[in-house]
């Protein structure tokens, strides 16, 4: 029952994954978080955040991973073809077509018009992380954090990965904090 779940999530994936690795993030996280409810927005999150950190393609990273988890090897294998089957005989298909019709209007305008709405796909996803973000760091943390991210990354060239890498490290290292209610808990019973 799993690795049928597993194919068809990750095939629709593929299909509808237009614009690249990045592009199909909320694609996955909508069929992974909402529909299968196989991880929590957290847990995906960390697996976006840790992927980020790796070499290689994201829209192979993440189905793997989390075909390996819900599946284990069979589950890996399983939605690691099933978004990539996809893609492979498209490009065939559409690099001949290309090929053979480049110069005609609608084959430019095809491309074209996916990008509206890759952008919105990830405007949607951007909003969804500040969101996150903003509940468990705060606001003005979250902010600060992504005006230094955005920073090193565009004003810099600083890697991506480095930066989430950093902070991978700096939160492992840091002490542990108690929650906020633990916190109020304990401040109370010293008074």
């Amino acid at each position: 029952m799993t690795l049928p779940a597993l194919f068809w999530a990750f095939f629709r994936v593929g299909i509808f994954g237009f614009g690249g690795g990045p592009s199909m993030i909320p694609l996955i996280h909508a069929e992974v978080v909402k529909r299968n409810a196989w991880l929590t927005d957290e847990e995906f999150a960390d697996v976006l955040a840790i992927g980020n950190t790796l070499p290689g393609p994201i829209a192979t990273k993440i189905p793997g991973y989390i075909g390996y988890r819900v599946g284990g090897v069979a589950g890996c294998i399983t939605a690691v073809l099933a978004v990539i089957g996809p893609m492979i005989v498209a490009m065939i298909v559409m690099l001949g077509v290309f090929s053979r019709y480049r110069d005609v209007g609608w084959i430019r305008g095809m491309g074209q018009a996916v990008i509206p709405v890759v952008m919105i796909m990830m405007g949607q996803l951007t909003w969804d992380f500040l969101e996150k973000s903003k509940a468990s760091l705060g606001w003005l943390a979250s902010i600060l954090l992504a005006l230094v991210a955005g920073g090193l990354i565009y004003g810099l060239g600083v890697h991506p990965g480095l930066i989430i890498g950093a902070l991978l490290v700096s939160a492992l290292l840091a002490p542990k904090r108690k929650p906020k209610a633990a916190r109020q808990t304990s401040s109370e019973e010293s008074a």
